[in-house]
């Protein structure tokens, strides 16, 4: 009974990745215009996801989480190389998907995976604690979402790889919940320890990729449009 209601919450959450799917009948012209947007939203996000609940969160939880958000920073930083020398070798380097889609999944699918971990240690402790955390999770999850599928296209992603991509990076939450309902609180005890790793994944990929993407816009009334976007996409998490 217990399981199936984790199954059921974690699927619902996992689906939110597929909001993308409401761009595809957009036309690509219309769409390219608004990406900016959606991108400088996705900074917001991530900054807020990161400095509001993530690592006031590791750092209730241990005082050397400091080394752990550093750790998530580098392993973007190498991670994005890795991807990059990658291309560079086997494909022509202008035309290729930009490295910050992989980074992104990455940081995404850590993220998620915590996400399932969690869903799944409420349900183990009482139903309504775990009704609750899914629909916590669910409102949190759903702006990133919107960020994340807009920075996968802008990376240069069809829609439709974006989607299916996204949704794979999702789908982590469901080895996070079946590792705790199989190793109970072991698996628990370890989540904790990826919180910070995400946090540094997400903030290396705001402020190294994505705001530099603005920097490109020189536009001042887009600039302020963007700033807008940011500044919401920060008020979002900050409600959440």
């Amino acid at each position: 009974m217990v399981v199936g209601a984790i199954v059921i919450s974690v699927s619902i959450v996992s689906l939110l990745s597929l909001i993308g799917i409401f761009f595809l009948s957009v036309r690509k012209r219309t769409l390219q215009a608004l990406l900016l947007e959606l991108v400088a939203f996705s900074i917001g996000a991530l900054l807020g996801g990161a400095f509001l609940h993530l690592l006031p969160e590791s750092f209730a939880l241990f005082a050397g989480a400091g080394w752990l958000v550093l750790l998530g920073f580098f392993i973007g930083f190498l991670l994005e190389r890795a991807v990059h020398w990658h291309h560079c070798h086997e494909h022509d380097c202008e035309h290729a998907v930009k490295p910050f889609a992989w980074v992104n999944l990455v940081g995404d699918g850590v993220h998620n995976l915590i996400d399932g971990a969690i869903i799944a240690s409420a349900f183990l402790v009482d139903t309504h604690a775990g009704v609750a955390t899914t629909i916590a999770v669910a409102l949190h999850e759903l702006p990133q979402e919107i960020g994340d599928y807009a920075v996968l296209v802008h990376a240069g992603l069809s829609r439709t790889k974006a989607l299916a991509l996204n949704f794979a990076s999702a789908a982590t939450a469901f080895l996070g919940a079946f590792a705790v309902i199989l190793l109970n609180e072991l698996a628990s005890s370890f989540v904790k320890y990826l919180l910070p790793i995400a946090a540094g994944l997400f903030i290396y990929l705001a402020a190294t990729d994505l705001i530099p993407e603005l920097h490109k816009e020189k536009r001042a009334g887009r600039i302020i449009v963007q700033l807008l976007a940011v500044i919401l996409g920060l008020g979002v998490m900050a409600l959440l």
